[in-house]
């Protein structure tokens, strides 16, 4: 039996001979079953070596979204702008009703109805086979293209995202990108620099004479990781002294004070009074916490929330970063719209929004001052 590494050879080189291969007939000519077939396939798809087609394999259009077709058919080319924008069912799967997607979904319905178009919206539960049924009920339903926010976690998430790069109708990613195994994916994507963002918060208390900034950031997020990565290039550039990083529970959580307690005492032990917290829950149920012990917020501790949804009603107003959300969710129906309406032509959007920060009372500057 061949070893996986000559077969895959071999199907690329039938690929580059043929244009298109059925994988019916790779499976004659190999002398293998469908299932490693379609293993082998998969492999060098996600490589961006092939594209996948229904029933075949076919050479890949780097930079470019795919487009589905049946193996050894050719699609009529379309001419740009034969759908008319005004006439677009766009499906949107949002992870959640609450914290926030609302403005993320308003700025996508804004941009949709804009044009005399119409949103459908499903929520699903940051799981991926979750995610998967909801886009299933909107093809159904008919809509001609697709904003999703998906799960992104493990070999489910890579899978789903998979899934969703071969589907009949354009997809594009809202604060999500293609995970690095599908680093040849044709998906356009809306996103928050997080990173970024976390930084301008660093720099900011940086500004403030802290040497030493912490992190604490809520364990459920998928935005996490970002903040952690921007978090550690400001303390690292900026030649900050080290500082906790405390993943915490959801704000409520039965464990809160007490996790709450040695957030507090790690950083009096370090000697730092500055703090970058995600998100605004969190953040605010901190401060709390440290006025029941009796440590004074901005005098004693400065904090800065991330998300900015409800930190101005904190007492103190907290200082936020604030992501673009209305903004992000009307450009990813832009970009939506824009693929129905040129489907070959149009390269690959990926697009990231920068966040702002608003100044107010935690962090001991005047108040209403906007970077």
């Amino acid at each position: 039996m061949r070893l996986a590494a000559q077969r895959r050879d071999l199907i690329l080189a039938a690929v580059r001979a043929n244009g298109v291969v059925r994988l019916a007939d790779l499976v004659d000519q190999l002398g293998v079953t469908a299932v490693t077939v379609r293993r082998d396939v998969t492999a060098l798809a996600d490589r961006g070596l092939v594209t996948r087609v229904h029933g075949g394999v076919t050479m890949p259009r780097h930079g470019e979204p795919q487009v589905v077709a049946r193996a050894g058919q050719i699609l009529p080319r379309q001419a740009s702008g034969q759908v008319p924008p005004g006439h677009v069912l766009v499906g949107m799967v949002a992870p959640s009703e609450d914290y926030y997607w609302p403005a993320v979904i308003q700025g996508a319905q804004a941009a949709v109805g804009a044009g005399g178009s119409r949103l459908a919206l499903r929520t699903s539960c940051y799981h991926a086979a979750e995610d998967r049924r909801q886009v299933i009920k909107l093809l159904d339903r008919g809509v001609q293209a697709l904003l999703v926010a998906p799960s992104t976690d493990g070999p489910a998430g890579v899978d789903l995202m998979r899934w969703l790069g071969a589907l009949p109708v354009p997809v594009v990613l809202i604060e999500r990108v293609p995970p690095p195994e599908l680093p040849t994916i044709g998906l356009d994507a809306a996103v928050t620099d997080h990173a970024l963002g976390a930084g301008l918060a660093v720099r900011h208390l940086a500004t403030l004479g802290h040497r030493g900034v912490g992190l604490v950031v809520s364990r459920p997020s998928p935005h996490h990781e970002a903040i952690r990565a921007g978090w550690r290039e400001a303390v690292t550039s900026l030649d900050l002294r080290p500082a906790p990083v405390v993943e915490v529970p959801p704000f409520g959580s039965a464990d809160w004070a007490a996790v709450c307690d040695d957030v507090l005492d790690g950083c009096v032990r370090a000697g730092v009074r500055a703090l970058l917290v995600h998100a605004d829950r969190e953040a605010i149920g901190l401060v709390e916490r440290a006025r029941d012990r009796g440590l004074a917020v901005p005098d004693e501790l400065a904090v800065v929330s991330y998300d900015d949804e409800v930190a101005a009603a904190a007492d103190p107003p907290l200082t936020a970063v604030r992501p673009s959300k209305h903004r992000l969710g009307a450009l990813a129906a832009q970009l939506a719209l824009a693929r129905v309406a040129d489907p070959l032509d149009r390269p690959v959007h990926r697009v990231a929004l920068w966040p702002s920060l608003t100044v107010r009372e935690s962090c001991g500057t005047p108040r209403h001052h906007s970077a």
